[in-house]
């Protein structure tokens, strides 16, 4: 019997308007050489399809990821002016001395420039730091401890480059003044000196950049012990806990003269306990793990940034981040640069020593400090034993300590929080 030509099951038959060969059955039934072949060959052109397939779908990923991270690197603005200001008082810096760990100078600016800060007043061209601190990471980031720095300290300011190219005298001011005259790099110089503390790395973020990374994290939960109405800082807020959202952060973290005492001392405590509250709120959800959730977290976080170049990247800020991860809460640590009140204006703070020096030796030899809710300091024992009770806790790594403490160097009590206390309990 002739060989006939026939539709098979999921092949198209041949014919004339068909360049495709058709498949030939034979007198019994069954594919033929020349149909086998035809299947083969069908076989490996969609194998080479699918693997074309998968091929553009890896590069529309990887041009896609790329875009995102162009775009994230972009939000970062390379604080290039300082960079080169600090590399002339070069020789005046000091030296960092262990190994590993990491002094970074975090400063919140009040500038007004930019869409998103116009509505918190007008814009004078200048800008004063309304919030700094210094934040110690440990060698083998085992630890942080977070020092605000007041803006009314009275301290030393050495002579700075202001931003139209003249000098400054050198001047006994507020902290503030050193920010507002010579930007990031007077205020790393300011702290220097006051501290002997090598400063690694600056960031410094605005009122806009700080209210999108409180909405990318879904907002941040505290606790407030009275109602709070304060018109100034356009914040209504009922007793008890209470989910802030960017705005209401930054009305929160600024306010001043309608709560509490309106001094400093008591926004720098809520600033201290606002931070506990967000490394709680990144540390408890999966926004770290979620990339979907991370992405508006790095956003935000990137966006209305200025940093030394070292970390203007993603790879800079990650290669920080990542030591900071497997931080436990209780080893963050919160406290405020030991001060008193000036001796020349109550409304002013000056250095309490010796316990400021203590401090500062402490952080530079990446030596335990301890934290207290307590408002007494306790200078009582040595660092080798530590004298840590049920409320305090005492951290610090470095391998250096004891080269330059001596072994009875006082391991003073600070007061302060770690992120692991809930101010809701």
């Amino acid at each position: 019997m002739d060989s006939v030509v026939r539709d098979t099951a999921g092949l198209p038959s041949g014919g004339p308007d068909d360049n495709t060969p058709a498949v030939v059955l034979g007198p019994g039934g069954g594919v033929s050489a020349t149909g086998d072949g035809l299947i083969r060959r069908r076989r490996r052109r969609w194998i080479r399809g699918g693997t074309a397939g998968v091929a553009v779908l890896v590069a529309g990923a990887l041009a896609a990821g790329w875009i995102v991270y162009a775009k994230l690197d972009g939000n970062i603005t390379p604080d290039e002016a300082a960079a080169a200001e600090l590399a002339r008082y070069e020789r005046e810096r000091p030296t960092a001395l262990v190994r590993g760990a990491q002094n970074i100078l975090l400063i919140g600016s009040d500038s007004r420039a930019g869409a998103g800060n116009r509505k918190y007043g007008r814009d004078s061209g200048t800008e004063r730091s309304d919030t700094t601190i210094l934040l110690h990471l440990s060698a083998g980031r085992r630890s942080a401890t977070a020092v605000s720095i007041p803006r009314d300290l009275m301290v030393d300011v050495p002579s700075c480059r202001r931003p139209d190219g003249s000098r400054t005298a050198p001047a006994f001011a507020m902290f503030n003044y050193a920010f507002e005259k010579g930007g990031s790099a007077c205020t790393i110089r300011t702290v220097e000196r006051m501290t002997d503390i090598r400063i690694d790395h600056h960031a410094v973020v605005d009122f806009s950049g700080f209210k999108k990374l409180v909405d990318a994290v879904g907002g941040v939960r505290i606790c407030v012990a009275e109602p709070i109405v304060d018109k100034e800082a356009k914040l209504r807020l009922p007793a008890g806990p209470v989910t802030l959202d960017g705005e209401q952060a930054l009305g929160y973290v600024r306010a001043r003269k309608s709560l509490g005492d309106g001094s400093d001392t008591d926004r720098m405590e809520r600033q201290q306990q606002f931070l506990a509250a967000l490394v709680q709120k990144l540390r408890g959800s999966d926004v770290l793990l979620n990339p979907v959730k991370l992405y508006p977290v790095l956003d935000a976080a990137t966006s209305s940034l200025t940093t030394d170049p070292g970390l203007a990247s993603l790879r800079g800020l990650y290669d920080l981040v990542r030591g900071l991860r497997d931080i436990p809460t209780e080893r963050v640590q919160f406290l405020t640069v030991p001060r008193e009140s000036y001796a020349r204006d109550a409304n002013r703070d000056q250095l309490m020593e010796p316990e400021a020096r203590r401090l500062f030796e402490r952080l530079r030899a990446d030596a335990p400090v301890q934290v207290s809710g307590k408002t007494v300091l306790d200078f009582g024992e040595s660092a080798g034993e530590g004298n840590g009770g049920a409320d305090s806790q005492s951290f610090g790594y470095g391998e250096y300590a004891d080269s330059i403490l001596s072994p009875v160097s006082p391991a003073p009590t600070f007061s302060g929080k770690t992120a692991a206390e809930d101010g809701c309990r």
